[in-house]
């Protein structure tokens, strides 16, 4: 039988001390960890290099695939796994979802990667 991987909430800031700080705890190494496997696929870099080019504005799931070259579901499937790791927010109006980059979190996570004080 697998064994069952830890439900943790990634949505809100990370909050612990860069890594050059010292060891890390196990549940922060994860938290991160998770963090950072959002954004380890070239679509969703591409995805946030476009929401944070212009961070005051939303942009349309659609207007993303096609910007990056992927159909809708593709696009919704990767813009998922970005919400869930807390680096973009999303609303929806109407038929559509609307996406930003959430900068306090991407803040945050600069903040643990930076090796300096």
């Amino acid at each position: 039988m697998p064994k069952s991987l830890p439900v943790v909430d990634v949505s809100a800031p990370i909050c612990c001390a860069p890594l050059a700080a010292g060891p890390m705890s196990t549940d922060n190494a994860l938290e991160l960890a998770l963090r950072l496997k959002a954004l380890a696929d070239p679509i969703r870099i591409q995805m946030m290099s476009l929401l944070m080019a212009e961070p005051t504005r939303e942009k349309a799931a659609s207007d993303l695939a096609s910007a990056v070259g992927v159909s809708g579901g593709t696009a919704t499937h990767h813009l998922n796994q970005l919400r869930g790791a807390g680096l973009v927010t999303s609303e929806r109006r109407g038929v559509n979802n609307f996406y930003r980059a959430e900068p306090a979190n991407l803040e945050a996570l600069r903040g643990v990667l930076n090796t300096c004080c």
